[in-house]
């Protein structure tokens, strides 16, 4: 067998290739070797089969997740707004001696449903000692 002698990969693949076939595999061998390659070309198809699957979900997750944040954002909106229209409307009705009452209104005096990170125990007892006995001048 006479070879071209070059430098690129493809021909001394291609020569390799070919003295593969000038030996002769055994019959169990080249079977062995063609259902190789069936089963891994049934595996790649599965895989992205899957692989196509999995990116359908996760782009009909994102939507509802987007879907369920836009709402959550409408609804915090509407009732932001309601609450400083609340808020406004309270401020034209200020009297002398109401003072205690708008803080009351505007502090949360229950520990149980306060969900600062910070302990305000402290302010929120003073805040009551000095409703109950304000301080005199």
């Amino acid at each position: 067998l006479a070879f071209k002698e070059s430098n690129s990969p493809t021909d001394s693949y291609a020569a390799i290739s070919q003295v593969d076939r000038l030996q002769s595999e055994p019959e169990s061998i080249r079977k062995w070797r063609e259902e190789q390659k069936e089963r891994l070309e049934q595996l790649d198809a599965n895989s992205r089969k899957q692989e196509a699957e999995w990116k359908e979900k996760a782009i009909k997750e994102l939507e509802e997740w987007y879907a369920r944040q836009d709402e959550k954002l409408q609804k915090t909106k509407v009732s932001n707004r309601a609450a400083e229209e609340a808020f406004v409307n309270d401020a034209e009705d200020i009297f002398p001696g109401t003072e205690w009452e708008r803080v009351a209104q505007l502090c949360d005096f229950n520990p149980k449903s306060s969900k600062q990170a910070k302990d305000v125990s402290r302010m929120r007892s003073v805040l009551i000692s000095l409703k109950q006995a304000p301080l005199v001048r």
